[in-house]
């Protein structure tokens, strides 16, 4: 398996190669009037660098709900940010106005054919990277990546190779459309593939992606967050959500029978930190290196240190702990005790559990 590491672009995403040519292929109008973008994410930051290295004025639309961090970055490559509405559609909106009334190039993050080529040099240099691809696993938002690298790579290498489309099963506004055969609105949850959160894809890129996908996976959360940490721990790379999604396609068993030779796109890396330290303490608990118990002690002197003692007999580090004895759910004369904590090997974690429930009622 290869990966295809857009993360470490300019700017932490994919997005940058799309905006940029978008910009450079107006480049007199763009310098005399400008551009303007809406986004809350990695567009907004790939349009600001891009038009201030091409030397051209770009204003950024950005939902008042963005996390000022995102807000920062933009602003450091020389953008002016509008904040405007609560959700993408209105800061939308606002840009569309905004370009109408200065004459400013809008860069649309995917629905455009320059923004689409741009993407689709990842294609181009998976093709002359690697000449015998078997499949190419490309996240799914709008459908601009996917639609890009699935032209270049299918005219480069020719039909045998795969284009596999990896949305997070919370949105699957592709695997909709190519069902209902047109774009759909989908009715989309909470993911930590935030980045390809859309309701719909694109009316060209579904035309294109109609034509170069081979085939659809949905991926689950839990696997999402399982990729995110695999990246970190083995591969020492940092990967958003919407990034993770074709490892997280491999973790599902994607791989078998997809042929030797898989290229994984990596589309981007602004993961923010409190995601990150969600994920890495998921991925430790689900390894079993990291243990959460929920323990119903006497409300005695010394049945709290009884447990401690069972913990650092086995070199278990503690993360945190609670002590309730006041609860409504907690019997009188006895405290209810949360620890999380730290096994240095997982197969110590049955023995521990074993020794704990000789010392007290063991919930969980």
């Amino acid at each position: 398996m290869y990966l295809k590491l857009e993360n470490l672009q300019k700017t932490g995403a994919f997005k940058v190669r799309g905006a940029f040519f978008r910009i450079y292929s107006e480049l007199d109008r763009c310098r005399r009037h400008g551009v303007v973008a809406a986004s809350s994410g990695n567009h907004a930051q790939g349009v600001a660098y891009s038009a201030s290295e091409l030397g051209v004025r770009a204003t950024i639309v950005m939902p008042e709900t963005t996390p000022p961090y995102k807000v920062n970055a933009t602003r450091s490559y020389g953008a002016e940010v509008v904040l405007h509405g609560s959700i993408y559609d209105e800061a939308y909106e606002k840009a569309i106005e905004i370009a109408s009334s200065t004459g400013a190039v809008f860069v649309h993050p995917f629905d455009d054919p320059y923004v689409i080529a741009g993407q689709g040099t990842i294609g181009v240099e998976i093709a002359t990277s690697i000449r015998d691809v078997d499949a190419v696993l490309v996240p799914v938002g709008g459908g601009g990546l996917i639609s890009g690298i699935g032209i270049a790579v299918k005219r480069m290498l020719g039909g045998r190779v795969k284009v596999v489309a990896v949305e997070p099963r919370n949105s699957p506004k592709l695997y909709e459309a190519l069902r209902c055969g047109r774009p759909v609105q989908v009715q989309v949850k909470p993911s930590i593939a935030d980045g390809v959160v859309t309701k719909s894809v694109g009316e060209l890129t579904y035309r294109i992606m109609s034509e170069v996908v081979d085939d659809v996976v949905l991926v689950d959360e839990d696997s999402i967050a399982r990729a995110m940490f695999l990246l970190m721990e083995r591969a020492k790379l940092v990967v958003e959500g919407a990034g993770a999604l074709p490892v997280a396609a491999l973790l599902e068993g994607y791989a078998a029978g997809a042929g030797k030779n898989i290229v994984a796109v990596i589309s981007g890396g602004n993961a923010d930190l409190t995601t990150i330290y969600r994920v890495i303490l998921k991925g430790l608990s689900v390894d079993g290196r990291v243990a959460k118990l929920t323990l119903i002690l006497d409300d005695v002197p010394g049945a709290l240190y009884r447990v401690l003692e069972v913990l650092a007999r086995y070199r278990c580090n503690i993360l945190d702990i609670r002590h309730d004895r006041v609860g409504l759910e907690v019997p009188a004369g006895r405290a209810l005790v949360e620890i999380v904590f730290e096994v240095p090997e997982r197969q110590l974690l049955s023995t521990v559990k074993r020794e704990l429930s000789q010392r007290a009622t063991l919930i969980t």
